[in-house]
């Protein structure tokens, strides 16, 4: 199968390489994309070399699929370019997720709802992939009304040059920076820019995405999101309200059996997850499950996810997965 990377040499584009190889995506061909400065590059796939080529070079090899991690305005320019030739776009960045017209995809959640036809699919903001991963088996079960969440979330996702803040500030160093304000030893309560209602624009993604994934506009959601100075993935604090009372031991057991989840929850041996033990996983790790004491049917968790892999390019190559098994791109793989 031919695969189009976009986004080739960025920080996610390098994960989807590395998530294709690991998982044995039936990959025939590589064409890895960048901006014109990389053009010409080569990059290693599988310990073979592949020349970074334009954006039209590509089209023109008719890949079966374009993975994108290029940024929200070249996906607004370029993904139709390739839907248009008959190419399968799966976008990582936040052009196309609320879009009406565009199916937003998480595969333990909704992957059923893809088609043949959609020749984009929004792949979802990081901090709602491994929330909605955590609350489909609950949903399902025991219906939720109202969720409340905040999140601690890795420099990784901003990207490169915040990662090198960081260390910069670490090291005493004085270079660039991302961030408004210091991030070393600091917690920022600002992910994105504010939107007139005063949340950032992280926090209404995750706001209007669960909705959206979970297919239930009915589901309430609040969210403070915060970026903070760790590698490895993001953390959300997660309370629940249920429209039906439920049982902590079943709790367990549904998370416990359900699709890309690892429950950590073990307090007595001071078990829990951490971003650091999820660093270059794919799943979704949950653990400090209890009772809100303070309200019927509601639970307090703790969610943690790579966010660079779940969160985005295990995502995005499980879409392509999915897509394959069900024979709508290329010739089809084994389920």
């Amino acid at each position: 199968m031919k695969v189009a990377v976009v986004g080739a040499t960025g920080l996610v584009g390098t994960k989807m390489l590395q998530v294709l190889a690991e998982r044995n995506f039936p990959v025939t061909e590589l064409i890895p994309v960048a901006s014109s400065k990389s053009i010409g590059k080569e990059i290693t796939f599988k310990g073979r070399q592949f020349k970074v080529v334009s954006v039209e070079d590509a089209i023109k090899q008719k890949p079966d699929v374009a993975l994108f991690s290029a940024g929200g305005s070249t996906s607004l320019e370029q993904a139709p370019l390739f839907a248009e030739a008959g190419i399968t776009v799966i976008d990582n960045s936040s052009a196309w997720r609320m879009d009406p017209t565009k199916k937003l995809v998480v595969p333990e959640v909704n992957a059923d709802v893809l088609t043949a036809d959609d020749k984009i699919i929004a792949n979802p903001n990081c901090s709602t992939i491994q929330m909605v991963v955590a609350l489909k088996p609950l949903h399902d079960h025991y219906k939720i009304k109202r969720v409340v969440v905040s999140t601690y979330q890795s420099v990784t996702g901003t990207g490169v040059k915040a990662v090198d803040q960081l260390f910069n500030e670490r090291k005493g160093i004085d270079g660039p920076k991302v961030y408004p304000y210091t991030i070393d030893l600091n917690v920022i309560p600002q992910i994105d820019v504010f939107t007139e209602n005063g949340y950032t624009k992280e926090e209404m993604k995750m706001i209007l995405e669960t909705k959206k994934i979970m297919g239930d506009d009915s589901i309430k959601v609040t969210a403070t999101t915060v970026r903070i100075p760790v590698m490895g993935g993001h953390s959300e604090s997660v309370n629940i309200e249920f429209l039906h009372d439920f049982d902590l031991s079943e709790v367990r057991t549904l998370l416990s059996n359900s699709p890309g989840i690892v429950v950590v929850d073990d307090t007595a041996n001071l078990k829990y997850p951490m971003p650091l033990d999820a660093h270059d996983k794919d799943e979704v790790f949950v653990g400090r499950l209890r009772r809100d004491e303070t309200q019927d049917n509601t639970l307090n968790c703790w969610i943690v996810s790579d966010n660079l892999r779940k969160g985005a390019a295990t995502n995005a190559v499980q879409i392509a997965e999915y897509l394959a098994a069900k024979n709508l791109i290329g010739q089809g793989i084994e389920a």
